[in-house]
């Protein structure tokens, strides 16, 4: 039995008005995510991956369609309520990092448990058992601008999981780093990918970051106009079951 399907986009629109034009960002986009996969979203500038992300992170809401995050409709929610399932169900990790530059990587780490009301000793726990997992648990005290680009972006990849959240939304998490460095930083994407068993969302770019997720979803005018799936990266087995094929076009 295939895992559950925990991100569900059915026929969604999302049209800004700009200047008395109506200007679509999303036309009808059907997309099924299903728990414990890594998947790449792609496109050109203005083809709707930043919308779809948004959608996805309850940080807007569609014109049109609906959304469900493990089975709850979160189109048409309240701010408040959507603000609740962000803190709780969604981590986000940023290409320009976002980190506070007046705290420490731990103080970083802790800050989204703080807005949950975990109690500190948890916090101070979890944090350091997150920083240990990027490698950085001896950085815990030193703040943003004494840390390389790499190393920020693991404190924020430590960040995203603070609340334990069971979808992690990666936002061209390697856009910010040369080469190398983010070849390391998708390494540790990928580690908590295969050990923490999140589900992960990444828009990108770059050919090569997309190459570590199980499958691409390439975006062209607001919908979905091709699905690769990874051959040859260890995925979970419904990635291609479900699809019914290694491609579509």
């Amino acid at each position: 039995m295939p895992p559950k399907i925990v991100i569900k986009l059915e026929n969604v629109w999302k049209v800004y008005r700009m200047g008395g034009v109506n200007v679509p960002a999303l036309r009808g986009l059907d997309l099924d995510i299903r728990q414990g996969e890594f998947v790449a979203i792609m496109g050109p500038s203005g083809s709707g991956k930043s919308t779809c992300m948004n959608m996805v992170g309850c940080l807007d809401t569609p014109t049109k369609g609906s959304i469900f995050l493990d089975g709850q409709d979160i189109s048409r929610m309240s701010e408040s309520d959507l603000a609740q399932i962000r803190g709780r169900k969604i981590g986000f990790i940023f290409q320009q990092f976002n980190l506070i530059p007046t705290l420490t990587a731990l103080e970083n780490v802790m800050l989204p448990m703080v807005f949950q009301n975990t109690n500190e000793e948890e916090r101070f726990d979890r944090g350091r058992k997150l920083l240990r997992l990027v490698e950085l648990e001896d950085r815990a005290e030193h703040k943003p601008g004494e840390l390389s680009g790499g190393q920020q972006q693991r404190v924020a990849i430590a960040r995203s999981l603070s609340n334990d959240p069971s979808v992690i939304l990666a936002d061209e998490p390697t856009g910010n780093l040369d080469t190398k460095t983010g070849a390391k930083v998708m390494d540790f994407l990928a580690k908590i990918h295969r050990e923490e068993k999140k589900t992960i969302i990444m828009v990108t770019h770059d050919e090569h970051v997309a190459d570590h997720a199980d499958r691409v979803e390439f975006l062209k005018d607001g919908a979905i106009a091709k699905t690769k799936v990874n051959i040859g990266k260890k995925k979970p087995w419904h990635a291609r079951k479900h699809l019914g094929m290694d491609e579509r076009g």
